[in-house]
């Protein structure tokens, strides 16, 4: 059996090497990128497999906050860089560390597990459910019907190119009111911003994107975004494509400005959205929304609950009810029965073992409800949520909704 183990600080690169093979890049990675990775290591955040001194198998986590409907912090286990080698699949390297890091991270005190999950299949079985989607759109220009004639937001605000340093200055807090917002946003640290912008070189291709900021009539930064383009031309016509990188955007009218920017750049013909959550404003801001086709939708930020009582208490409910819950969890602290009582002014929840459930669900079909991104009703009817009282999954659903959709706008 291989021995799954904590990755020493003097292990470090050859980690990083058995990382890039999992992900089939080139494991032959330069100094200046293993230096740059260093910034990652956190003593006992790093797992991984060694057979014969070879590393064979990654996993890190990382301590992250993820906003709960009604903008509260919940600390979070951010799960990345997650790799078998080709040489070592179907041997449980996966399991045996997905469970060490999970066990740990409840130790710690952590509410939720977070990920991206690249496969599908892979992360129901540890009792992740996928909580948050996003869709990709591709916007023809010439069709999306805007003014070719606007130069700017006539709401008296404006948009400024800024540089790398600049948005290492505004990004940050600009960043925050927008995740305190945003259910399903999590947190970015000083490294995120200094690799974003490529102040610490992650990636041996990186190149300056473009970054414009909206402030507002009053001065207020309220929304950014990043993108490049392409340099395609059709003979001796300007046909070129922006790819939006990230745009996060405080007030609905900065997200207008910024979108019908991107959307008047001179030779663009096409805006590509990057990765947006399903309440974004594309493509009804456009006056004609068919130039705006889907390229891309799927599931996001995959969450595993790890405290059913502080994870249901965190979040606010817009109804008023009481549930009892059997949460079944047969691979991980979250199974029981629970009785939550929620209304506007709060909530509170404890584990019950005197009243029969009104639901029973796997642990992955709570995290799914619990940003509000699932509905019940619908779980209940793909045979995915038991309904044991007659109407209870029409109450959840009621009691779960929340008043805008989650988003993770990050891949981590």
């Amino acid at each position: 059996m291989n021995d799954v183990r904590t990755v020493p600080e003097a292990d470090f690169d050859d980690w990083q090497r058995a990382l890039a093979t999992g992900f089939l890049q080139p494991p032959a990675l330069a100094r200046k990128q293993l230096d740059a990775h260093r910034g990652e290591f956190v003593p006992g955040r790093l797992l991984g497999a060694v057979d014969d001194d070879r590393w064979v198998a990654t996993f890190r986590s990382f301590a992250q906050e993820l906003t709960a409907v009604g903008g509260a912090p919940v600390p979070a286990n951010a799960i990345t860089n997650v790799t078998v080698s080709p040489t070592h699949r179907r041997r449980g390297l996966l399991g045996r560390m997905m469970a060490a890091d999970l066990a740990a991270a409840k130790d710690r005190g952590d509410v939720v597990a977070t990920l991206i999950a690249a496969e599908y299949p892979i992360y129901g079985r540890y009792g992740f459910g996928p909580a948050t989607w996003s869709t990709q759109w591709t916007v023809e220009v010439p069709r999306a019907g805007l003014d070719p004639r606007w130069s700017g937001p006539g709401d008296g605000g404006r948009i400024d190119l800024v540089d790398g340093a600049r948005v290492r200055e505004l990004g940050p807090g600009l960043y925050e009111r927008f995740r305190r917002a945003q259910p399903g946003a999590v947190s970015r640290d000083e490294l995120w911003w200094q690799t974003f912008t490529g102040s610490v070189p992650f990636h041996a291709d990186f190149t300056e994107p473009f970054h414009a900021v909206y402030r507002s009539a009053s001065g207020e930064v309220e929304g950014l975004v990043t993108y490049r383009s392409d340099d395609t031309w059709s003979g001796k016509q300007p046909d070129q494509t922006a790819s939006v990188h990230k745009l996060v955007a405080t007030t609905p009218a900065a997200e207008r400005a910024l979108w019908h920017y991107m959307c008047s750049i001179d030779w663009i013909t096409k805006v590509k959205s990057g990765f947006r959550g399903l309440d974004d404003l594309l493509p009804l801001l456009l006056p004609d929304p068919r130039a705006a086709r889907v390229t891309g939708h799927a599931d996001w930020l995959w969450v595993r609950i790890l405290d059913v009582v502080r994870a249901l208490e965190a979040r606010t409910y817009e109804a008023s009810g009481a549930l009892v819950l059997e949460v079944v969890d047969d691979t991980g602290p979250a199974g029981g029965r629970f009785r939550l009582q929620a209304s506007p002014e709060g909530a509170s929840c404890v584990p019950t073992s005197t009243v029969g459930a009104d639901l029973t669900l796997d642990v992955a079909e709570l995290a799914s409800i619990w940003l509000g991104g699932e509905s019940p009703l619908r779980l209940a009817a793909l045979g995915r949520v038991q309904e044991e009282r007659e109407g209870a999954a029409r109450k959840a659903d009621a009691l779960f909704r929340s008043p805008g959709r989650p988003w993770c706008p990050d891949i981590f």
